[in-house]
């Protein structure tokens, strides 16, 4: 058996995937590993490249994207590792990542999964930890609540020694013990993007493991490369996942009170960026599209957050039959 089952879903990300493989190469060094790359209907030659230049990686081809969830599920029913690594393709492996992860894991046999410290390009840290999501973060400022309470809400603001227990981590780099999975089962498929992992954490902490964050495991992350071609859509996805998150685990009246609550936020952001962008004659790259992407938010959930308004290709088809989720 493996040390490890490394799991890259890919989707039009030729050149980031092409660094990340690389990288691994490179830093791991004392593991039995596999990479399972998932192709989610690609169109920029990924799959060309992986056949022809890392013929050692197993590949796996959808013919469309079908979504983070059910790609890594993919991964995993394949895999061969005593964990999994869920990985972005647009990542850095940082030396020692891995590996630190791993020997984390082996000393520690009550925890369930492990994020790495992800990194922007010149160091800095990004967001590695998420709270569960809850009526305050999804309608404060998460910053302030971080800030205000950061025993409750940790994140890239503090400086931790060593690991931490969290509510969950970011699913751009996080390893998961074999037996976790097992147990819980795999990622929820109804989520197509965003806080799939979220949930896999919360059912997983609802099962008795544990979660922690490992500073030591650096890893730079690009972030949302691949979906920042079309950025309303991905607000749509991420939107959706917040209303899915608290259907299954929040009830219904708090499902009610971040609806109306959401409306209210759009609603006003949506009116200043408005005024805005009229006192500049429209003039500002980065208001109108912040203008039109809240107008094209506000537009879905007046139309009772159809599915296919969002990434999903196959949620697309049907739109006009799509299943509402607000």
């Amino acid at each position: 058996m493996n040390d490890v089952s490394i799991a890259i879903v890919n989707w039009n990300t030729k050149n980031y995937l092409i660094q990340c493989l690389k990288s691994l190469e490179q830093t791991v060094k004392h593991l039995k590993m596999e990479i399972i790359v998932v192709d989610n209907g690609s169109a920029d030659g990924s799959v060309e490249w992986i056949r022809e230049e890392f013929t050692k990686a197993i590949l796996i081809m959808n013919p469309v994207n079908l979504g983070f969830a059910k790609a890594n599920n993919q991964a995993v029913t394949l895999s061969k590792g005593r964990y999994i690594l869920l990985l972005n393709p647009d990542t850095e492996v940082k030396e020692g990542a891995i590996e630190n992860l791993v020997a984390f894991m082996e000393g520690h046999q009550e925890v369930g999964v492990a994020g790495a410290q992800l990194l922007h390009s010149d160091g800095s840290k990004q967001n590695s930890i998420a709270s569960f999501p809850s009526l305050a973060t999804e309608l404060l400022n998460k910053g302030f609540l971080r800030w205000l309470f950061p025993s409750r809400y940790p994140g890239k603001e503090n400086t931790y020694s060593g690991p931490i227990e969290v509510d969950s981590v970011i699913g751009a780099c996080m390893m998961v013990r074999r037996e976790a999975i097992d147990q819980v089962g795999g990622l929820d498929e109804d989520y197509f993007l965003f806080l799939e992992e979220t949930d896999w954490c919360y059912r997983m902490k609802q099962e008795g493991w544990k979660i922690y964050h490992v500073p030591q495991a650096e890893v730079i992350h690009f972030q949302g490369k691949s979906v920042e071609k079309d950025k309303k859509r991905a607000k749509v996805e991420y939107y959706r996942s917040r209303y899915l998150f608290f259907k299954k685990h929040r009830g219904t009246w708090q499902g009610v009170v971040l609806l109306a609550g959401v409306l209210i936020k759009l609603g006003m952001e949506l009116f200043s960026m408005a005024l805005a962008c009229l006192l500049t004659c429209f003039s500002i790259k980065s208001w109108r599209k912040k203008f039109f992407t809240y107008t094209y938010l506000l537009w879905w959930h007046l139309k009772g957050c159809p599915e296919g308004m969002g990434l999903n290709p196959q949620a697309k088809s049907l739109e006009h039959g799509a299943k509402r989720v607000c």
